[in-house]
């Protein structure tokens, strides 16, 4: 008796599949996949996903966590009594590791440091047009150097960028004073 299509389909050899690396990526699951040290220092092994989030205080399902109400919920009255009974049988309980939680907040509320620069070659050109025309924007576009063919504003909002990077602005202003005293 011949085989269902659905089992020879099955048998296929998929070619684009890198059977090597699957192998490791399964062999690596665990804490070597979780990425966030705080995480990963409480993280248990023999538990699941779920359960592991879950003793942190995080949510493995965000949909089911934060529910979104459907039109016929939102039609029904909010206080209705039965409603009140339910919401109040429900236990909430808090996560043995709340510390984790707690932390990841803390360090998402932390004030990050800008690492934004503008690449050596812009940075070269821009300093060319100051140099050059110093504050005539309208000048600057007309240069043979703008190629790319940027109007006098996004010149000038490039030039602003440019002054808003201290680390880049200063080394400018330090290169241009060395070329004054010389």
């Amino acid at each position: 008796m011949g085989k269902t299509k659905r089992q020879r389909k099955n048998k296929k050899f998929r070619y684009n599949v890198n059977r090597k690396r699957v192998g490791k990526n399964r062999k690596n699951t665990g804490t070597a996949a979780v990425g966030v040290p705080i995480v990963k220092k409480a993280w248990e092994e023999h538990k699941s996903i779920k359960e592991n989030l879950s003793n942190m205080g995080l949510s493995y399902d965000p949909n089911a966590t934060l529910k979104i109400p459907t039109s016929k919920e939102l039609l029904e009255p909010v206080f209705s009594e039965d409603k009140r009974e339910n919401t109040s049988d429900i236990e909430l309980l808090a996560p043995i590791k709340a510390h984790v939680a707690e932390e990841l907040e803390a360090e998402a509320k932390a004030p990050r440091v800008k690492k934004f620069e503008l690449p050596k070659g812009q940075v070269m050109y821009l300093s060319y047009l100051i140099d050059k025309y110093g504050d005539d924007f309208k000048a600057m576009a007309r240069d043979s150097k703008n190629i790319y063919q940027e109007t006098w504003k996004q010149i000038r909002s490039k030039i602003r960028t440019f002054q808003n990077i201290p680390s880049q602005w200063d080394a400018y202003l330090e290169s241009r004073s060395d070329a004054q005293k010389t």
